[in-house]
């Protein structure tokens, strides 16, 4: 039996063989066997993942955080305590349609604690859900949103600064990154994007 590259507290249970080299699985932490978790990623006390979850490298998950079916993380992720994910828009009990809605989070993306996340929907590249929110819809890159339900605020850089934008649609973080953003006429698709 080859040997473990990550770390599995005594008190987790992981069934997955699909977990990559220096991820960390804490204690009461409950991985199923069809799951596949990257490298260098943090798994708190008390996680549950369910079978057909994909987690990518360097994501953090906090405390008491169940992935459902049909969730799937890119890299860098923050998951804050507590946060909650569906897949199923109209749950009953021993009723199951088969075929769970589909969520994606995008890389650098980071959810609040005590967030709630419906299903069926994109959270985009390094945006930012404030704590207790209520995602009900996909969610743009870059954007911050918060509340119930929760409604877009400002942009952020990948570095988590409110962006500031020139006459052009320019605005630069501390780190140099580059950022146009795309206004439509539906203010409320504007978009940012990394130049």
């Amino acid at each position: 039996m080859p040997e473990k590259k990550y770390f599995a507290h005594p008190n987790s249970l992981v069934e997955s063989e699909n977990i990559g080299a220096n991820t960390r699985i804490w204690a009461f932490a409950v991985v199923q066997k069809n799951v596949i978790i990257g490298e260098d990623c943090n798994l708190c006390n008390g996680v549950y993942v369910e079978n057909g979850v994909s987690i990518g490298n360097r994501v953090t998950i906090k405390n008491g955080i169940s992935l459902w079916e049909g969730l799937k993380i890119e890299d860098d992720v923050f998951l804050g305590p507590h946060a909650v994910f569906t897949n199923d828009k109209f749950p009953r009990s021993k009723m199951h349609l088969g075929n769970f809605l589909s969520t994606e989070i995008k890389m650098g993306a980071s959810v609040g604690a005590n967030s709630t996340v419906l299903c069926g929907i994109t959270l985009g590249k390094y945006c930012l859900i404030g704590a207790g929110s209520v995602v009900t819809k996909s969610v743009p890159d870059f954007a911050v949103v918060a509340g119930n339900p929760a409604r877009f605020k400002y942009w952020i850089s990948k570095n988590s600064e409110k962006l500031v934008f020139n006459n052009n649609g320019i605005a630069n973080d501390s780190l140099n990154n580059k950022y146009k953003l795309i206004e439509n006429e539906d203010r409320t698709k504007n978009s940012v994007r990394e130049i």
